[in-house]
């Protein structure tokens, strides 16, 4: 038996002294609301109302039940309007910079159709995994190696020019004796500047025989891009990244680089039903290519 349905109808038959009136109040038909009444004077083995009257009239009994009935019809309804407030309650989620807008805009009107309401919060790596830290949100998008990831993003260089190969290899940067102009750098911007992508090109640096300043941790994406679009420089980024820029986008000749992404909660939080949710949705707004095996494509 529906004990907080059948309470309903009692409550509201008694209070409109009909059980026509007092079912339509109760958004329900006058049969159902019958039922229910019927159902909770047998399961108290009493009646409720007295049945020879044209009104609903309350019996000795039914005078003694209706006071905890109501108390529980109250608490029902302030369950769920609790209910349906936590719901609404915004999911404030730390999101890397590199997330366009465009994509930050589909994510949260996506999250909206599935009754989640996303306050972003767009911050470098380290700054959010702080947020997390302090619970100033409820979860955060945190760059971790690609073994970690539930989300990864192919890296590659990019350049203002074409470079009329298929793969940039770091080694074709060493500057030769009879070289006499500027060493050409590769620019990395703040999303990249983690141990699990940086050390890495660093390695490779020393390996293949390049001057340290020409690995550069950029302060802003705005810096890096610049330095790329008027030098011949090259920019560390993700195909997406160089076609929003209008920059020519390789893989890295020697090694395999990639950004990797988990959503991870606060204390309090439990991001798996916004995962299971909108997985696919943060993906697309990263850049991660959802297909199977796929590694991501070329930008020209």
């Amino acid at each position: 038996m529906d004990l907080v349905g059948a309470c309903r109808a009692f409550v509201s038959v008694n209070q409109h002294g009909s059980f026509t009136v007092g079912a339509a109040a109760a958004r329900m038909s006058q049969s159902v609301a019958s039922r229910r009444v019927a159902a909770l004077e047998e399961r108290f083995g009493e009646p409720l109302f007295e049945r020879t009257s044209r009104r609903a009239v309350l019996t000795p009994f039914g005078r003694d039940m209706l006071p905890a009935a109501r108390q529980l019809v109250q608490a029902a309804d302030v369950l769920l309007h609790e209910a349906d407030a936590a719901k609404r309650k915004p999911w404030r989620l730390a999101v890397p910079g590199v997330c366009p807008t465009a994509g930050l805009a589909r994510l949260v009107a996506e999250a909206r159709g599935h009754g989640v309401t996303l306050d972003v919060r767009v911050a470098a790596p380290s700054p959010r995994a702080e947020l997390l830290h302090a619970q100033q949100v409820r979860a955060a998008l945190i760059a971790v190696p690609p073994d970690e990831a539930t989300w990864s993003v192919p890296l590659g260089l990019a350049t203002a020019r074409d470079p009329g190969v298929r793969r940039v290899y770091l080694e074709t940067l060493r500057l030769g004796r009879a070289d006499s102009g500027p060493a050409r750098r590769v620019w990395i911007q703040p999303e990249d500047d983690v141990p699990h992508i940086r050390d890495p090109l660093t390695r490779l640096r020393d390996a293949v025989g390049l001057r340290p300043a020409q690995l550069v941790a950029a302060a802003d994406l705005t810096t890096a891009a610049a330095e790329v679009l008027g030098t011949g420089d090259l920019l560390l980024c993700s195909p997406a990244q160089a076609v929003e820029l209008a920059l020519h986008w390789r893989p890295v000749g020697e090694t395999t680089l990639s950004r990797g992404y988990a959503l991870a909660a606060a204390a309090d939080g439990n991001p798996q039903h916004i995962e299971a949710r909108l997985g696919d949705a943060i993906a697309r707004c990263l850049g991660a290519d959802t297909r199977p095996g796929a590694t991501g494509g070329t930008a020209a």
